[in-house]
């Protein structure tokens, strides 16, 4: 006699091929390979408690206590599965376990992707039963979200190379609930470049504020983290924070960042000047050498320095560490001149996080911005464009600090 349980294999391959053939789903509760995999998943739960119901187990007086039935949800429809349920209750299964859900290997990675692209748990919840007719609620998707929290740690956390030759800093400026009031919170990021061209988000912190006592405590984890040494370190004009830098890294050069300086002198010029005050400040950071730029410095002061003493004198005190790229080459000048490198980053990270609005808690802002950033890193698989070059001259600049793998 033949057992109702039993799969007609045939009628499954048929109805698999008709399926394929029309693009139908072909896993969940009415898909052909539904079944199968009910079949399978179910084996293997009674295969797991027939290992835990060992002769120790026996011994204790433990043993079947019927069958338990949930629904679990895959990435094509929901699939119903009994499973055996012993006495004591210490069954903990492993290929689908208590309270699981969901089946990670299919729908985890989907809907922390979505999540990482700036998708509400709205958005996702529709997108879900709108592609699979699944209904998941905000609860268990903040659930799936949370259980990448370790993963933030870890990341933060990981060991660091000994040298990256250029660093850029910089921070962002977010909204978070704090204690039932909603405050401004610092987002700082360093993004750098190792001895091989490749670009690596350093880290990524939250302060109540953007300050150098805090950035710091960043240098010092950073160098706790493994970081012996930084050639060339990339900043806005925030104050101290070149001193913060080489009071950890003390060899590093620090570049302070052009257009920083431009955007910061032009709030302090009347709009009516600013076009011919521009055209009098360009031959000053695009000249060819650190003498000639200083040499036009002097000019500007003369036709402005009466007018916006304030804004020459910030061009004057910041000199040295604003003409610090005069000294290199063109394909290192390029590099260092701004801190574009990681103003582009933030303008990627800023799309996925531009609807949020306030965010719950930092862990909630840090996870966000961890899956952005593992979306955008995608990217960084290659060198630099034209690194052999630029890490040669590095090498003439800094000696052995710049070591070179030539095997």
């Amino acid at each position: 006699m033949e057992d109702k349980n039993s799969l007609d294999l045939e009628q499954i391959k048929r109805q698999f091929l008709e399926e394929f053939r029309s693009g139908k789903p072909t896993f969940g509760k009415d898909g052909a390979l539904g079944p199968l995999l009910k079949h399978f998943l179910e084996a293997a739960l009674e295969a797991e408690m027939d290992l835990h119901l060992d002769k120790e187990e026996r011994g204790r007086g433990n043993r079947r206590n019927g069958k338990v039935s949930k629904q679990v949800r895959t990435s094509d429809g929901v699939i119903e599965l009994e499973s055996s349920r012993d006495r004591s209750s210490r069954f903990e299964p492993q290929i689908i376990k208590k309270r699981e859900t969901l089946l990670a290997e299919n729908l985890e990675p989907r809907i922390l992707s979505m999540y990482g692209l700036g998708m509400s748990f709205r958005d996702i919840s529709s997108h879900l039963k709108e592609m699979y007719d699944m209904d998941i609620s905000h609860d268990t998707l903040s659930a799936l979200t949370e259980k990448i929290v370790p993963q933030v740690k870890e990341w933060q956390a990981r060991p660091l190379d000994s040298l990256y030759c250029i660093v850029w800093l910089d921070a962002m400026h977010y909204k978070v609930r704090q204690e039932g009031r909603t405050v401004s919170k610092a987002v700082y990021n360093i993004l750098g470049i190792d001895r091989n061209g490749y670009k690596e988000l350093l880290g990524v912190y939250v302060s109540e504020s953007e300050g150098a006592t805090f950035w710091l405590s960043v240098l010092t984890d950073l160098q706790q983290r493994g970081v012996k040494d930084v050639l060339i370190a990339c900043i806005d004009n925030l104050k101290g924070f070149a001193e913060a830098i080489t009071s950890v890294f003390p060899q590093a050069e620090v570049q302070s960042c052009i257009v920083h300086q431009i955007r910061n002198s032009l709030k302090y010029v009347a709009s009516k000047d600013q076009k011919e005050f521009m055209q009098d400040l360009q031959p000053v950071y695009r000249a060819e050498s650190k003498a000639l730029a200083e040499l036009r410095l002097l000019e500007l002061e003369e036709k402005w320095g009466k007018k916006y003493p304030k804004v020459i004198e910030s061009w004057q005190r910041n000199w040295e560490k604003l003409s610090t790229y005069f000294k290199y080459t063109e394909p290192i000048t390029r590099l260092v001149y701004t801190t574009n490198p990681i103003e582009g980053l933030h303008r990627q990270v800023r799309k996925v996080t531009k609807t949020k609005g306030a965010f719950p808690s930092d862990m909630a802002l840090l996870k966000l911005i961890y899956l952005a950033h593992q979306n955008i890193s995608r990217k960084w698989s290659m060198p630099l464009a034209n690194w052999s070059q630029t890490a040669q001259q590095l090498a003439i600049w800094f000696g052995e600090r710049m070591e070179l793998d030539l095997k």
